[in-house]
């Protein structure tokens, strides 16, 4: 067969010739009455529902008694939420015909919005790909591209005239062995006869083996698809991502394998004229960044067997069209072990976006969260519709997952775990709506591994509990930390103060942000104390911190403890605390304050101390809220007053601290009253 292309108007570099040489002056048109052009700003819940403005109800205004009265858009760019700039970078590179650069967190609908792509994608005319024996040199197969559902009829074609000629073939050879076989009776020499009649039968068997290797390989068959083709190859061996020409044992004899017969397609071939997606792009090896460069750069790629041990090794196909749309997404880290050539290539011919973790909550947003729901029970198909009390608890889930107050999390992929396991719940149950009850009881087992084994450790870390809620003792403090992602518990640290060289020695397994927090730590204490500690080792205890402690959010604690044990003034052991410190003693901002209060509040803590620009992040469970007392601070001074008892040393102390304070505010102003830059 000759080698003949259909490409079509291919691409360069990613740009059809159609898009690429004329400014399209339709791209900003609003979208047409009555056609899904939108990217899923309007929230379309059914012809039944009302909405009521009413910035109070959690499922901001929508008047449904359950998830069966919301409607689902039909198409995926209108079932992501949240993430509006993305949608409409979507929109734009599938008209296009632009590649895209995803990077956030995972679960935020990076592989969704890919998948929508393939809805959008202007209709073109996909292609069938064969792949023929090449006669002049068999190592070298030909390409050959055909409309689709064209090459299933050409590989039919040549399969019954195959079968025409081998059945020809078999007719002679059964004649020629009959005659030959009679002949030999006649002559007397049967031995001879049965000889040359097995040499005949191998010869034939020979020759169909010859016909058979002119019939085509379908490469890439289109022809039941209707829609542009999704590949995703995240985690893909070199092999599946470029295509690959599988081993052949047998390699002469008559009994090899048409080297055409071996070819594999690679993801980039069966993307063709669709989207190739790859999640965390950085895992990809180098070779095949460069490789995939290339096919990006040219729109066709060669096919060669990947492994040098392999005889497909020495297969290497002509040129095979692999015009895609790349969608690369990854996490923040991402960026770093990705060829820089191979980002330089998609930010020349298209987008890098950003993707939001979390979003304003607003009863729009509220609505199109109810909407989620209905989209996972749909999707799903096999769970029950919830309830309006139930789509409320999972609102609120998802503002207390945010951790920021006034907003909503948009790592949906852990949030649609919460909504199928309250429905398996609910179904287990023969429930017919899945209820408030349900999701409370999902989001006590949703939990991931790292949580369950978080649990696990503070379970047992309360049965050799040391914490203490009542009384005051010096140096010795209530500290908070979060295990996991999730789970707060309260770590007591101790200092003591002995004679020495003026060293700060704290023990357990600190890690590197948490020694540099000493540090700054021991700052404050020479500033705001009136001992020489020049002469003094000051130790610190972080006791049952076996796995080690990270980050500096016990900066305060450390502060605390270390400054009472210095001028020996107890410390409330009812108060708890968490925050960063700097070097001037304010306290910054830490991670995790909602759940380190709840963990204080189920010890018996009366009293949480927290940084003031964390107070806006403070989102505990109701049956948390009566039992304790947040108290948001700014200053180590604030801190010292709360916590220190015993009114004159505690007075005397705090009075010291404010002066100090006084005296640096002071230090931080420029004439003019303006602040200096920090």
């Amino acid at each position: 067969m000759s080698n003949e292309r259909d490409t079509g108007d291919r691409p360069v570099d990613g740009v059809s010739e159609s898009s690429g040489s004329e400014p399209d002056d339709t791209r900003d048109e609003p979208p047409q009455e009555g056609s899904n052009d939108g990217f899923g700003s309007d929230v379309d819940v059914g012809f039944d529902a009302e909405i009521e403005e009413d910035e109070d109800d959690l499922l901001g205004g929508l008047r449904v008694e359950s998830t069966e009265d919301i409607k689902v858009p039909e198409k995926l760019v209108d079932q992501v939420i949240g993430q509006d700039h993305a949608q409409e970078i979507v929109r734009k590179a599938a008209k296009q015909r632009r590649h895209i650069l995803m990077i956030g967190s995972p679960g935020t609908g990076k592989s969704m919005l890919a998948k929508a792509m393939t809805q959008l994608l202007p209709n073109e005319d996909l292609q069938d790909v064969l792949i023929y024996h090449n006669p002049d040199d068999g190592n070298e197969p030909k390409v050959r591209t055909v409309p689709a559902g064209k090459g299933e009829q050409i590989v039919d074609a040549h399969k019954e005239e195959a079968r025409k000629r081998n059945t020809m073939r078999t007719i002679l050879m059964w004649l020629i062995i009959i005659v030959i076989l009679g002949y030999s009776l006649f002559i007397g020499n049967i031995l001879l006869g049965i000889i040359a009649a097995a040499i005949i039968y191998l010869a034939f068997k020979y020759a169909n083996r010859g016909s058979d290797a002119m019939i085509p390989n379908l490469l890439i068959n289109n022809a039941d698809r209707t829609t542009a083709p999704f590949e995703d190859v995240t985690g893909a061996h070199a092999g599946a991502l470029l295509g690959d020409v599988r081993h052949d044992p047998f390699q002469s004899g008559g009994m090899e394998t048409p080297s055409h017969d071996r070819v594999e397609a690679g993801g980039i071939h069966k993307s063709h004229r669709g989207v190739l997606f790859i999640d965390e792009i950085n895992t990809l090896d180098v070779r095949s960044q460069q490789h995939l460069m290339t096919a990006i750069q040219e729109g066709e790629f060669s096919i060669t067997g990947q492994s040098e041990r392999s005889s497909g090794a020495m297969v290497q196909t002509e040129p095979v069209p692999c015009d895609f749309i790349m969608v690369a997404a990854g996490n923040r880290d991402a960026l770093e072990n990705m060829h820089p050539a191979l980002r330089s290539r998609i930010k020349g011919y298209g987008y890098e976006v950003f993707m939001d973790d979390t979003i304003e909550d607003t009863p729009e947003m509220r609505r199109k969260y109810a909407r989620f729901v209905a989209q996972e029970v749909e999707n799903d198909g096999r769970l029950p519709h919830f309830t309006r009390e139930a789509v409320e608890e999972v609102i609120l889930e998802a503002k207390r997952r945010s951790g920021r107050k006034g907003h909503l999390t948009l790592l949906f992929r852990s949030l649609g775990g919460l909504v199928r396991v309250a429905g398996d719940i609910a179904r287990s149950e023969d429930a017919e709506f899945t209820t408030r009850d349900h999701v409370l009881q999902a989001k006590k087992r949703s939990r991931s591994i790292e949580q369950q084994l978080a649990d696990t450790f503070i379970e047992r870390y309360s049965d050799y509990d040391m914490t203490m809620n009542e009384g005051g003792v010096v140096g010795r403090v209530n500290g908070l930390a979060v295990m996991g992602d999730d789970s707060g518990i309260v770590k007591p640290i101790m200092a003591e103060v002995t004679q020495g060289h003026g060293e700060v020695i704290a023990t357990g397994k600190l890690q590197e942000i948490a020694q540099e927090s000493v540090q700054n730590v021991s700052a404050i204490i020479k500033k705001f104390t009136n001992q020489d500690i020049n002469e003094l080792d000051v130790h610190i205890q972080f006791l049952q911190s076996y796995e080690g402690v990270e980050g500096d959010s016990a900066s305060i604690s450390i502060a605390t403890a270390v400054i009472s044990a210095l001028e020996e003034i107890p410390i409330a052991q009812d108060v708890a605390m968490t925050g960063s410190l700097s070097v001037r003693g304010d306290v910054l901002p830490v991670g995790g304050v909602t759940h380190k209060i709840e963990a204080a509040a189920k010890a018996g803590i009366d009293t949480v101390i927290i940084p003031k620009s964390n107070e806006q992040d403070v989102m505990i469970e109701d049956e948390y809220k009566e039992q304790i007392e947040v108290i948001p601070v700014s200053h180590i001074s604030e801190v010292l007053d709360i916590a220190l008892v015993g009114e004159p040393e505690k007075d005397g102390l705090v009075d010291r601290l404010k002066q100090i304070t006084t005296a640096l505010e002071r230090d931080r102003q420029v004439p003019g009253g303006s602040p200096a830059p920090q």
